[in-house]
Order: structure tokens, then C-alpha cells, then sequence
């Protein structure tokens, strides 16, 4: 029979002709890929790149692959990651900043739009498997509570398989995890660490794939913690880099310039820009200072060589099964190293973002303890500085430091011999990523997905460079926001500004670039060339207007939340557990009253109540010893209150209130059946910041709250319900703060 004959189709099966519709399949030697996304990693933190930091296995697929000198990200990741997995420019998507934030406008929704198809979506009506493994933020945070929406989760954005988390940082001691369309519980073994949960997970799915259907290609998007901070990481591990680091910031980021000339890198004329504002010289801080920003440095660091580790495995597991030489593999950063960390760095972002940092006599004391779960640590400026050598600035700007990172693509089979161990030079975007792939796959972008009409690639492949190492750049054109920075660059030449959120955008002066000769941004040619400037920033508006930039927020990101509809209270019933923080009722800043209405059954009992937050910030109400209990965690500040009495057998109330008494302050108090039984003063209350382990109603999941029990300290009474209310006016959470807080959880 035909292909276009019709079965025969009778009033029996006997009577009729079976027929089986093909599936779609790619034709065979079709490649897998490999997206493998580092968080926060300067242009010169892989060894590869001119680092003294150990990454063996990339500079493995570096050594047999490409690496790109002229690579550009979006400096913040969320907006990254939009732009890596659509192909578009990532205001055009719907994210211009976090998922964090919808600022009321299309390009500021915090959600990718629908009619920007994710590859995996793309690649799916093709034939192939998906996998999301490690970081995601890419769902709007207040989407990823047990209720959802779920339409922005992995799972339904195009992957079969999803394990890692939703947030923008995490524990890697302790995280708070997400399967599929679910949170779990973290594993309990020795010596867990999250990188090597995660790199299991990718192993065992596409093992799991290649051992069913070997034919049948597959995407893994694998997207570390690392680097971001929290840089937790073995002791050993970070023990053996303090001696690399004890020459200091200024020293390593002229060691690394030599090395990146020597190996062709950047051109042998580039110099190194002047300190990036607020880096102190090295040689004039104090013994204790460098003691303890060695400490930081040497975390990042042995966080960065043990995530290259488990890479190994995964490159080692292609190779067993025959699946390394035909696999594009990616190795990418998300955006360029970090200024999170502030000026001197930091054991407790949570205490950064509350504005009660921590003292150097506080930090120096604790110096050992950097690395453990306790500790939310992240490394000062002058180390991000030195991780964007040669470049100024850092994530989140639109200078090179925050935008031009490192590129390593790995693919034997598809690469002339003769490029193994090359780089390439040509201008590219992380928009130009997935329409290359497209290119390499023979999967044109389909007219609809799901039903709905697409918006057009705005990436430019970059297959040509595969081929051809010396031609010019085919990405004529390519403009960039965040935070109210703004740049462009085309034919070689970049117009950037740096905006101060205190000013407006006609006050923002443009530098000009001629990048083919000044690879660090070092010598401003705008005064000398003001034509040029002009050019480009008129270029910059054209662009910002059609790929959805405006309006541009001159408050550099400080807007407000989404805004979800307006509760005052909640009732909790029991068996909520693992619900996200961004879910959760939210209190800071806020005058409230929990009320727990509970049954104690003749023997006594014990557990939690409710709780909210980790071992680094939140409140927990529980009974121990019979006792009721609150206790309230501003990060490194408890305050808690017990009853005198155990609880008799029956029904009670245990209600906490807190009561706001000006700015930053606050008094608790803890009430039975109506009756006081202790009252706290509270010097701080937590006003923006909150950590990641989330909320749960008879359980305190995770790291726990206090530290008078272990977790999860489940109750074993009888939970009726828990009653959230916020009391009198409802002041949102502090806006500066809370925006300080998520740019240093993504």
C-alpha cells in the first residue's frame, strides 16, 4: 500500500487494514546538545579563559572544541536564560528583568511570552527528549506554589523531564527542590552537595534515554548554582586555593590579563582599565581584610573547579556511551561575575540586603566557617572585578563586565579537524545560540507552537563560524538594557552608559568604543567622535522601541512586584507543605497575627506549627516540651518566646502578633487561648529579604528555623488550622530592599 493509499477500513478489524502513522523522527546522525549554563562566572574564570582556577574538563572540550572571544549575555539571568532557550532578544520575550518582577509592561512581565517557543518546545514536534536539570527562574516566583499556574514550569514549557529549582539561588547544602511539577524534599545522605544531586540526575536521564531509544537525539539544559553565592563548597576544596589568592586582586587580575595575551585571548595591546570604582588597592587593607577576602575568593573558586568535576562525569558517560562526539556541547556563563558581594564582601546576604551588615570582627571570627551551610557568603568587588578581566564593571551593567562572557562549544563531528583547539572572534549574542542549533538540526522554527503564532528569531546562527575562523561577523547589529544601562553595538563600534537610578536617562552620558581595537572598553572615544555617538544612540532607540525595551526603568529595576490580588488574610489547613516563600503570605515589613488552632491529644506533643524561612532568616511556631513556642529569625538576630506552662489536653489557640513599631523595629507577642504568655523586642524586623526553603503548615522542611529542634520536627496533635492575618494598613515589603534582595537571589 501507498503512502497516500487510504487503509482499508471495513465493519471488522478481519475486514480492515491496520495502519501505524509515523512519528516524527530526525534523520539519523542528528546531534544531541548540551546547554551547560554557569551562574555569575566572569570572562576570565575558567582556566581556559586565563584563570589560575582548575576546570580540567572544560578546558578538556575547550582543547577539541571552539572558544569564543566576543560572546555577549544579557548581564542578569533570567533575562540570559530567556534569550539562550527562545532565540530572541529577552525584552521581546517578556523578560527585561527577573521573574521576580512584573512592572506592568509587556517586555517587564517576568514570564516568557507564548508566542516566543522555547527549543525544547521546537524540538519536541521533531522527535526529541528535553531535560532541565539545576537552576530555572523562568517562572513568575509568585507562580510556584503548589497551586501554580503551572503553564511556566519546565514541564510545560517544552521538557519531559525537570529536577532542580525554581528560585535564582539556593543552598547547595540544604536546597529546596523541585521535580517535575513538584517540590521534594532534599535527600538525605552524607555529604550531600546539590551539584552532584543534579549532575546524578542529568546522568541518569539521559542514560535512561540513550539505553531506550539510542536513535533518538536529546537536549539537556543543565544549569548550575555555580558560581553564584551561596559559594558552598568542601572545606578541602576551598582550602587549597587560599594560597592561590594570597597575592590579591590586583595582582591576579594582572596574571590573568598575561596569560589571556599569551593564548591569544584579547589582542596583545589590551590594557587592563583602572580599578572599577570602590575597589580598594589590595596592598592597603588591613592583615585581617585580606585574610578574610582570600577566604571569599577561595570559596568561589573551589566552587567553580568542583562543578567542573561533575561535569567530567557527564562528558565521561557521552564518551562511554558513544554519544561525546556527535554531541554539540555548550559551555557557557549566564552573565559576567558579580557585584552582590559589595565592597567587602559578605558571610550573610541576608544581613547585606536588610542594610545590618556584618562587621569584620563579626566576619573574621567566623572566617573557617565559610562554605558551610550556615553561611549565605559571597566575595567582594575587587574579586568580581578580577573574574571580568579585562573588562570594566560587572553583572548587571552592560559594560563588558557584565556582558561579555566565556563560550565553549564542543562537537567532533560537525567541526573541521583543523578547529579543535581554535577560537573565534566574530561578535555573538546568546540569542544567536538556539537559532545555530536550529540551523545544525534542520529544525526551522514551526509558524505555530501549541496554536499559537510565533514571533520571529531574532538571534543570528553562528554556523558559519564553525567553518570559516577568520569571516567577518554576520551580527550586524545588537542592543542592550538592564537596570536603565543601556549599550549597542554594531560594525565594531559600542555607544554604552552607566545610569545612576538617582538620575534620569537624559542624564546618562554615552562612552564610545571601538571595540575592534579596545577590547577592555579603555580609551572613550566620544568626545572624538560624537557622530558616531549619535549614530548608535539613535540605532539604540530604534531598537528599544521594536523589540518591546520600552519604557525603559530609569529606577534601575526598582519596581514593584506583581501585583496579585489584595489579601489581608489566609487560612492554612494542615498537610501544606513546601510552599515558596514568594507563595507564602507575605510579612515583612508588616504588622500580622498568626493564629494556630490546635488539638492536644492526653499525652502531650510536640512539632511545628507553621514556619517560614531557613537556618538564615524566618519565624517558626511550634511546641517543645509541651511549651508553646515562637521564634523570629532576623539573619543573625533570634528572638523567641516560650510559655511557662505545657499545654493541657484539648483545644487551644496559639497566636503570635508582631506589632510594627516604626521603621526598622518591632514587638512580639505570644498569646494562649487569648491569655499573654511573653512578650520580645525586636530591634529588626525582616523587611524585603527571605530565604528559600518556603513555608509549611505541621512542618518545618529544610534547614531548619530554629535551633532548638532538627528538622522537619513535625507536630504530632491535631492541626484544626492556621489563620494569617496582616493587621491595620498593609505595607508592602520595602521596596529598596526587596529589590537589593532578589537581585542577589538571581
Amino acid at each position: 500500500m501507498s503512502d497516500h493509499t487510504p487503509p482499508r477500513l471495513g465493519r471488522t478489524m478481519v475486514e480492515s487494514d491496520p495502519f501505524w502513522p509515523a512519528e516524527p523522527h530526525p534523520p539519523a546522525g542528528t546531534p544531541n546538545v548540551v546547554y551547560c549554563v554557569f551562574d555569575d562566572v566572569g570572562y576570565s574564570d575558567f582556566s581556559c579563559y586565563g584563570s589560575e582556577i582548575a576546570t580540567p574538563n572544560i578546558d578538556r572540550l575547550a582543547a577539541n572544541g571552539l572558544r569564543y572571544t566576543n560572546f555577549h549575555t544579557t548581564s542578569l539571568c533570567s533575562p540570559t536564560r530567556a534569550s539562550l532557550l527562545t532565540g530572541r532578544n529577552h525584552h521581546a520575550v517578556g523578560m527585561g528583568s527577573l521573574a521576580n518582577y512584573d512592572l506592568g509592561f509587556d517586555g517587564y512581565r517576568g514570564a516568557i511570552s507564548r508566542d516566543a517557543a522555547l527549543l525544547p518546545e521546537i524540538l519536541r514536534e521533531h522527535g526529541w527528549n528535553s531535560f532541565a536539570v539545576g537552576k530555572w527562574h523562568l517562572t513568575p516566583m509568585h507562580h510556584t506554589g503548589p497551586s501554580g499556574p503551572f503553564y511556566q514550569w519546565p514541564t510545560q514549557r517544552g521538557f519531559d523531564r525537570f529536577y532542580g529549582f525554581m528560585d535564582g539561588a539556593m543552598n547547595h547544602w540544604e536546597p529546596f527542590l523541585t521535580e517535575d511539577n513538584h517540590h521534594v524534599p532534599t535527600p538525605d545522605r552524607p555529604g550531600y552537595h546539590l551539584t552532584t544531586d543534579l549532575m546524578d540526575h542529568a546522568i541518569r536521564f539521559v542514560s535512561d534515554q540513550q539505553s531506550v531509544a539510542p536513535d533518538k537525539p536529546f537536549f539537556l539544559y543543565l544549569a548550575f548554582g555555580a558560581g553564584h553565592s551561596p559559594h558552598h563548597v568542601p572545606k578541602e576544596l576551598i582550602d587549597a586555593y587560599v594560597p592561590v589568592f594570597e597575592k590579591g586582586w590586583d595582582a591576579t587580575r594582572a596574571d590573568r590579563l598575561a596569560r589571556q595575551q599569551a593564548m591569544g585571548l584579547v589582542p596583545p595591546t589590551t590594557e587592563l582599565p583602572p580599578r572599577n570604582p570602590g575597589v580598594p588597592v589590595w596592598a592597603e587593607l588591613s592583615d585581617d581584610e585580606r585574610r578574610l577576602f582570600v577566604r571569599f575568593q577561595a570559596a568561589f573558586a573551589a566552587m567553580v573547579t568542583h562543578t567542573d568535576r561533575e561535569i567530567g562525569r557527564l562528558v565521561d558517560l557521552l564518551a562511554t556511551i558513544g554519544a561525546l562526539t556527535n554531541t554539540i556541547f555548550v559551555v557557557m556563563s549566564d552573565n559576567g561575575a558579580s557585584q552582590e558581594g559589595s565592597h567587602a564582601g559578605t558571610l550573610h546576604q541576608g544581613r547585606y540586603f536588610e542594610r545590618a551588615p556584618m562587621t569584620l570582627e563579626q566576619s573574621i571570627g567566623k572566617l573557617d566557617e565559610i562554605g558551610e551551610t550556615q553561611w549565605f557568603n559571597n566575595y567582594p568587588l575587587g574579586w568580581a572585578m578580577a573574574g571580568n578581566t579585562p573588562c570594566k564593571f560587572y553583572k548587571q551593567n552592560t559594560h563588558g563586565g557584565g556582558v561579555r562572557d566565556p563560550l565553549v562549544v564542543h562537537w567532533p563531528q560537525g567541526l573541521p579537524a583543523e578547529a579543535a583547539g581554535t577560537m573565534r572572534h566574530q561578535f555573538h549574542h546568546v540569542s544567536d545560540l538556539t537559532p545555530t542549533i536550529l540551523d545544525v538540526v534542520g529544525a526551522p522554527l514551526p509558524h505555530t507552537v501549541n496554536g499559537i503564532e510565533q514571533m520571529p528569531l531574532h538571534g543570528t546562527p553562528m554556523t558559519y563560524t564553525f567553518h570559516e575562523p577568520d569571516a567577518a561577523t554576520r551580527k550586524a547589529v545588537q542592543h542592550f538594557e538592564m537596570l536603565g544601562h543601556r549599550g549597542i553595538v554594531a560594525d565594531g563600534w559600542k555607544a554604552v552608559t552607566w545610569h545612576d537610578a538617582r538620575t534620569t536617562l537624559d542624564d546618562d552620558r554615552w562612552e564610545l568604543y571601538h571595540l575592534d581595537e579596545d577590547f577592555s572598553e579603555t580609551v572613550d572615544l566620544a568626545d572624538a567622535h560624537p557622530e558616531i555617538v549619535q549614530a548608535l544612540v539613535a540605532r539604540w532607540w530604534e531598537e528599544a522601541a521594536k523589540y518591546k525595551v520600552l519604557p525603559v526603568d530609569e529606577r534601575a529595576g526598582g519596581g514593584t512586584r506583581q501585583q496579585r490580588p489584595v489579601r489581608t488574610s489566609w487560612r492554612l489547613w494542615p498537610g501544606l507543605e513546601r510552599v515558596p516563600s514568594d507563595s507564602a503570605p507575605r510579612l515583612q515589613n508588616t504588622s500580622h497575627a498568626i493564629t494556630a488552632h490546635i488539638a492536644v491529644p492526653a499525652g502531650g506533643c510536640e512539632g511545628t506549627l507553621i514556619s517560614d524561612g531557613d537556618r538564615w532568616a524566618g519565624y517558626a511556631m511550634f511546641v517543645q516540651d509541651g511549651r508553646p513556642c515562637f521564634h523570629y529569625h532576623f539573619p543573625l538576630e533570634r528572638h523567641e518566646i516560650r510559655g511557662a506552662d505545657a499545654l493541657s489536653p484539648g483545644d487551644h489557640t496559639i497566636t503570635w502578633t508582631l506589632t510594627k513599631l516604626d521603621r526598622v523595629a518591632g514587638r512580639g507577642e505570644l498569646l494562649v487561648d487569648g491569655a499573654s504568655v511573653g512578650t520580645v523586642e525586636i530591634p529588626r524586623i525582616i523587611r524585603g529579604w527571605m530565604p528559600f526553603n518556603g513555608m509549611g503548615v505541621g512542618v518545618d522542611n529544610g534547614a531548619p528555623v530554629a535551633t532548638s529542634y532538627e528538622s522537619p520536627f513535625r507536630f504530632n496533635g491535631t492541626i484544626h488550622h492556621v489563620d494569617v492575618e496582616l493587621l491595620g494598613k498593609a505595607p508592602r515589603p520595602d521596596a529598596a530592599i526587596e529589590h537589593r534582595s532578589e537581585m542577589g537571589k538571581q
